[in-house]
């Protein structure tokens, strides 16, 4: 890299965006409010006519948005969300109606899969120990 050029410093991220049916905000609030246990949070008032749905997804101010849309239940591009108990949450889903499903494991990182009621692929994991992955 040549000394003209600067890196970009990346602070976080802040947000992802995942799409539903129009017109089915009641089930988006009822998987990721009431099943997840997010806390839906306020719409800026200048996009409050597109129907979005916004939650807070932990530390950091990350956030899940989600807007009308066509979501595609078969690519398994996915959103990855770290929680306390693992086990607890995938009985709680398989008591919903939800197929959780196990993929290859990765060292000090148990994890699931689950797609949302309108196809969205998530991934549940909790993180174990030190042994964090890095950036090379």
């Amino acid at each position: 890299m040549s000394n003209t050029h600067r890196r970009m410093r990346l602070r976080r991220l802040q947000h992802v965006s995942s799409p539903f049916p129009d017109g089915r905000q009641d089930e988006v609030r009822a998987f990721y409010e009431n099943l997840l246990g997010l806390k839906e949070i306020l719409v800026p008032h200048s996009l409050k006519d597109l129907g979005l749905v916004w939650f807070s997804a932990g530390a950091d101010a990350l956030e899940l948005h989600f807007f009308p849309g066509m979501p595609d239940p078969e690519h398994p591009r996915h959103l990855c969300l770290e929680v306390e108990d693992l086990q607890a949450l995938r009985r709680q889903l398989q008591a919903a109606g939800y197929r959780p499903y196990d993929d290859i494991p990765i060292p000090n990182r148990p994890r699931f899969f689950c797609r949302d009621p309108f196809g969205n692929l998530i991934e549940f994991t909790t993180l174990l120990g030190d042994d964090q992955i890095r950036a090379r």
